[in-house]
C-alpha cells in the first residue's frame, strides 16, 4: 500500500498508526463480538470509552472543573446556529470578523436577534488578526474564530472583555496550549485535528447554561446534552471512538506542549521556502497573523498554479489546492501531518521554483 502526503484542509491526516488499529478493531471492538459501528450507545462497554474521551479532553486542555464537555452531532457550522440560539440574550451579539467562518456564524447569529462587528479584518482582504475591538452597550457575548482556514490567519494571544468569550477552534484545538479559563465556550468540529467528520466537541461554562434561553427546542439546548452526559439522544458513536484514539495519539506525543512545537517546526519549512523565494511564492497573511495550521499562498505567475498543483500530486502531495475565494494553494498542517511531510513538500517547492528560473 503506498500512502501520499495528505494535506486536505478537512476532512484531513490521520495518523496511519489509529488507521490500522480502528481496522483491525472493526470486527471485534474490545471482545465483545461486534463492531464499534453495531454497539448500543446504552452498554457499560460504550459508556467507558465515552467516560474515558471526556477525561482525556479535561486532561489535555487543562480545563477548569466548571466546565462541560458536551459531543454533537453535525459539525462547526451547526454550532453557529446553536451559540445564539441559546445565549442571545441581551439587546446583540459581537463577532470578531476575520474570515468565511466567522461570517458565516454572524449569518446564524442574527436570526436571533441584532448582530455586530466588534473589529474585522476585510479592509486588508482578511490578511491579519485585528488587535483591537469594540464592544457596544447590551452585549451578550463576544465570538471569535480562533485560526481561519481560508486566509491562513491564526489568534497569538486571545482578548479580554467583560462579556461572556466564546471561540470556534474547530482548524486549531488541540494544536497547541490555550487558556482554557478565559472561554466561557468553546467549539470545534473535530474534522481537522481531533477525527473524522461527522461532530463537534462544546466546551461550555456550567454557570452559562443556567441563564441560557429556553424558548428553542430541548434538541437545540446545550443544556439539554450536558444534563444527559451527551446522551440524549445516540451520540455520534464512531466519531467520538476515533476522537479517543486521536486523543490518545496526542497525548503519547507529549500533549499540547509537544503538538505546538511540531506545528512551529512544520510551518517553519514551508514559510521560509516562501520567505526566501524572491517572489516566487506569495503568503497570504501578514507575518505577524500567519497560522500554523493552514499556510496559504499565491505563485507570483497565476499561469503556473494549475500546474504547480498538478505536479505536487505526482510527487504524492495532495491536497494544496487553495480555498475558491482566495485561489492559489493551501498547506494544511494540522496534528496529523508529519514532519517528513512537511519536508517533502518544502523540497519540491524549491525544486518547482529554481525549474522555473528561481523565481522573478
Amino acid at each position: 500500500m503506498t500512502r501520499i502526503f495528505n494535506f486536505n484542509p478537512g476532512p484531513s491526516a490521520l495518523p496511519l498508526e489509529i488507521l490500522e488499529e480502528a481496522a483491525r478493531e472493526m470486527t471485534d471492538w474490545r471482545n465483545t463480538g461486534m463492531s464499534i459501528l453495531e454497539i448500543s450507545h446504552r452498554s457499560a462497554a460504550y459508556q467507558e470509552i465515552h467516560d474515558e474521551t471526556i477525561e482525556l479532553f479535561r486532561r489535555l486542555m487543562n480545563l477548569p472543573s466548571d466546565r462541560s464537555i458536551l459531543f454533537i452531532q453535525g459539525g462547526g457550522s451547526l454550532q453557529f446556529a446553536m451559540v445564539p440560539a441559546n445565549f442571545h440574550t441581551n439587546q446583540r451579539a459581537a463577532y470578531m470578523n476575520t474570515g468565511v467562518w466567522a461570517e458565516k456564524a454572524m449569518k446564524e447569529a442574527a436570526f436571533y436577534g441584532d448582530v455586530y462587528e466588534a473589529a474585522s479584518s476585510a479592509d486588508r482582504h482578511h490578511t491579519y488578526i485585528p488587535e483591537n475591538l469594540h464592544l457596544q452597550p447590551g452585549t451578550s457575548y463576544l465570538h471569535i474564530t480562533s485560526n481561519n482556514t481560508i486566509y491562513g490567519t491564526e489568534y497569538r494571544q486571545f482578548p479580554h472583555v467583560p462579556v461572556p468569550l466564546f471561540c470556534d477552534m474547530s482548524s486549531d484545538i488541540l494544536s497547541r496550549p490555550v487558556p482554557a479559563g478565559q472561554f466561557d465556550l468553546i467549539y470545534a468540529g473535530i474534522q481537522k485535528n481531533l477525527g473524522p467528520a461527522g461532530a463537534a466537541v462544546v466546551i461550555i461554562k456550567n454557570s452559562l447554561l443556567e441563564n441560557a434561553r429556553r424558548d428553542i427546542p430541548l434538541i437545540l439546548r446545550y443544556r439539554t446534552f450536558a444534563e444527559h452526559d451527551s446522551l440524549y439522544n445516540t451520540p455520534p458513536v464512531f466519531c467520538i471512538y476515533m476522537m479517543n484514539k486521536m486523543l490518545r495519539w496526542i497525548d503519547r506525543q507529549g500533549g499540547t506542549a509537544a503538538m505546538e512545537e511540531q506545528a512551529v517546526k512544520k510551518s517553519s519549512l514551508i514559510y521560509r521556502i516562501i520567505d526566501e523565494s524572491r517572489g516566487f511564492y506569495k503568503g497570504h497573511a501578514e507575518k505577524g497573523s500567519r497560522s500554523r495550521m493552514n499556510i496559504t499562498f499565491n505563485l507570483a505567475d497565476p499561469a503556473m498554479e494549475q500546474d504547480f498543483i498538478r505536479q505536487a500530486a505526482l510527487r504524492g502531495l495532495a491536497g494544496i489546492r487553495g480555498h475558491r475565494l482566495v485561489g492559489g494553494c493551501r498547506v494544511s498542517l494540522y496534528n496529523a501531518v508529519s514532519e517528513e511531510a512537511c519536508r517533502t513538500l518544502a523540497r519540491f517547492m524549491k525544486e518547482y521554483q529554481n525549474h522555473h528560473k528561481g523565481g522573478i
